[in-house]
């Protein structure tokens, strides 16, 4: 195939890490990328050059250009993490192929993108394109923390921003496996979509008497785990209501205020614990077999009609600096980049 020497990008103007809290809300994209022709990256050893049909964005991705995520911005390289397209170059028998993948050495925002060959992730050709371009950092993230549940033998787990698609995924699992979803939103619209999802019991976190609600729910729903992507104060109040030996396992910060953790000595005299969870490290602890049998559940479960993905906007990369923000800015719904419009 004859490839472009240059192509369109949405490209980091930051370098490192900035130090803010800001969290994951933008209105603005222009204090951190812009969109530039840039050259089409050289492939590498070990590495596959894929031509992008669609890019998702996720919440880690404003992190990252805002320098608040884990892993420190590159000026000048494109961003963006998550993806579907066709391999065009590369050492790998999946030449020519559809493929999900994490960018991991230049970003997704873009026509052309450059990523680990052994990471690559083959589609089935009745997955849609819209499944494809998310089902690595929602879906995959939702069948790992549930491995969690399912360890911790529990009857019920609690997870917030139970509206996003990654809280959905998690409703689902939860409902199939006969463990029980106490579900927390900000919002009172969002209890009964969720309720009819399989939420058994949802949690308004603006209403006043919630956390009352919430130990009620606790006495006749004993939770293990709190599946946290906030970190806010009422998760960790939550987590002081849970009974003894329960786990909060943080994998997000929507919240730009840390939480006061008032009741230390549970951990001592309860046996609670607090730890964190990264997908990345995930991947390289479980092991190929078992991320391999998770994209086969994953895809199974979109192509059945199991899990769906809400589309909020797909944006076209030609006016993502314009249109990105708000489309963000919509409260229900996954938004896409579209690199080829």
């Amino acid at each position: 195939m004859n490839l472009p020497s240059q192509m369109r990008a949405l490209v980091q103007l930051g370098d490192g890490f900035s130090g803010t809290r800001t969290g994951p809300e933008i209105d603005d994209l222009a204090p951190f990328l812009t969109l530039r022709s840039v050259p089409v990256p050289d492939v590498g050893p070990g590495q596959a050059l894929i031509k992008v049909h669609l890019a998702a964005v996720n919440p880690s991705d404003i992190h990252f250009i805002k320098g608040e995520y884990g892993q420190p911005r590159s000026k000048g390289m494109p961003a963006g993490f998550e993806a579907v397209g066709e391999v065009v170059a590369g050492d790998t028998p999946l030449m020519g192929q559809r493929v999900s993948f994490f960018a991991t050495a230049s970003g997704a925002w873009a026509e052309y993108a450059l990523t680990d060959a052994s990471r690559l992730v083959p589609c089935r050709p009745d997955l849609s394109e819209v499944a494809a371009a998310g089902q690595l950092v929602n879906p995959l993230t939702a069948i790992a923390m549930f491995d969690l549940v399912k360890e911790a033998r529990a009857e019920s787990f609690v997870l917030n921003a139970a509206g996003s698609q990654l809280g959905k995924y998690l409703i689902a699992l939860g409902k199939d496996h006969g463990i029980a979803p106490i579900a927390v939103v900000r919002r009172a619209d969002q209890a009964a979509p969720l309720r009819a999802l399989g939420a058994a019991q949802v949690i308004v976190s603006s209403e006043e008497d919630a956390l009352a609600k919430a130990e009620q729910t606790f006495r006749n729903l004993p939770p293990a785990i709190l599946l946290d992507a906030v970190g806010d104060q009422f998760t960790a109040d939550l987590f002081f209501a849970m009974p003894r030996h329960a786990t909060w396992v943080n994998y997000g910060k929507l919240a730009t205020e840390a939480p006061r953790l008032t009741e230390l000595g549970q951990l001592i005299f309860m046996n609670k614990r607090i730890t964190g969870f990264w997908l990345t490290r995930w991947i390289n602890q479980a092991g190929p077999d078992r991320v391999r049998a998770a994209f086969v559940e994953i895809q199974t479960r979109f192509v059945s009609g199991t899990w769906t993905t809400d589309v909020a906007a797909t944006v076209p990369l030609s006016q993502a600096m314009t249109d990105l923000p708000a489309a963000l800015a919509i409260s229900d719904g996954k938004v896409f980049i579209d690199p080829r419009r």
